[in-house]
């Protein structure tokens, strides 16, 4: 029990110390006007990702090339920030096993490949549709991380349903209406300590919302249009 405890709050530390700056760096900064003054984003004060070796450039670099390509693929790529906060959570909570329902064209998978290449994890990601996970292989092996991800092409509705190993992390980014249903399948296999996290929380819906704030068992932040959840227990 002991042990548990710890674990969930070194989780939750960690996300902390995540998040919060995040947080505030959104925050609009008070002052002086435009001129002069402190005012900005976020994204003005983030420096942008940096390699630190050969193997994480090649992963920037395709990353670079999904953004750059994304005319072809409108709507199918989570924001940069968000990216780059998902391959946080799963290095800074040593995620081993991450669960992804929604791949799309990779573009997130790639973030948390980044996370998963340090803690030696591997990731399991679902799409239904034949196009976008064709494009996704192809950027996994352009990156260099195809032997760390499994791509399960079909209804995540009932192929997740074969998944049977404890879960550190999972990230929805599918059909929202579905988030709850994918949730309440999942979360039995989701470790104590456990990270859930969804995007689009402006389109979540009421029941699914309510199921990540009011459960005793679960802690809830919502990070501009992300949700992160920690599981208690």
């Amino acid at each position: 029990m002991k042990k548990n405890r710890a674990k969930i709050l070194g989780t939750a530390l960690l996300v902390a110390v995540i998040v919060i700056p995040l947080i505030l760096q959104a925050q609009p900064r008070g002052g002086r006007g435009k001129r002069g003054g402190r005012g900005g984003t976020s994204s003005s004060l983030q420096s942008p990702a940096l390699a630190k070796d050969n193997e994480e450039k090649k992963v920037l670099a395709v990353l670079n090339d999904i953004v750059r390509s994304q005319s072809d693929a409108p709507g199918r790529i989570v924001p940069t920030d968000t990216g780059r906060l998902l391959r946080l959570l799963v290095e800074a909570t040593n995620s081993k096993n991450v669960v992804e329902i929604g791949t799309s064209v990779g573009h997130s998978a790639l973030w948390m490949l980044l996370g998963l290449k340090a803690t030696g994890g591997h990731l399991t990601t679902f799409d239904i549709d034949p196009w976008a996970v064709k494009r996704a292989r192809q950027n996994f092996d352009n990156a260099g991380v195809g032997d760390l991800v499994t791509i399960i092409e079909g209804d995540a509705h009932v192929e997740c349903k074969a998944l049977k190993d404890p879960i550190d992390l999972l990230f929805l980014d599918a059909d929202k209406e579905g988030y709850l249903d994918y949730m309440e399948k999942l979360m039995p296999l989701l470790r104590t300590g456990g990270i859930i996290s969804a995007d689009n929380i402006n389109m979540m819906t009421q029941a699914f919302i309510d199921a990540i704030t009011k459960n005793p068992d679960l802690e809830t932040i919502i990070l501009g249009n992300v949700s992160i959840t920690l599981k208690k227990r």
